[in-house]
């Protein structure tokens, strides 16, 4: 069976409630997460991604950046946590 010279994938980055964008791109089958990201233009509709600091993955599943793409995947870009999971809990714990 032949591989696709070209596969479609999704990139999605949500800034806030408010700001999302979800970008489909086009690329050679042999992408990586990478170059998805690089090819979508997202990077300058949002200055503030820092690929060296956020993570990155595939449909929820936390990857590098040079996980190579299958047709059909979502790229994600992850926002920097607010604050730490348990800590936003036991805040919201001493509220009640």
């Amino acid at each position: 069976m032949e591989q696709p010279e070209n596969i479609e994938v999704e990139v999605a980055y949500a800034a806030g409630p408010e700001r999302q964008s979800v970008i489909a791109v086009r690329m050679p089958a042999a992408s990586t997460l990478e170059h998805a990201i690089l090819a979508s233009g997202i990077l300058a509709e949002y200055p503030e991604i820092d690929l060296t600091r956020q993570k990155t993955g595939i449909y929820g599943q936390q990857r590098p950046l040079d996980t190579p793409l299958n047709a059909g995947d979502r790229v994600e870009i992850y926002r920097p946590l607010a604050q730490h999971p348990m800590e936003a809990r036991r805040r919201r714990l001493q509220k009640t």
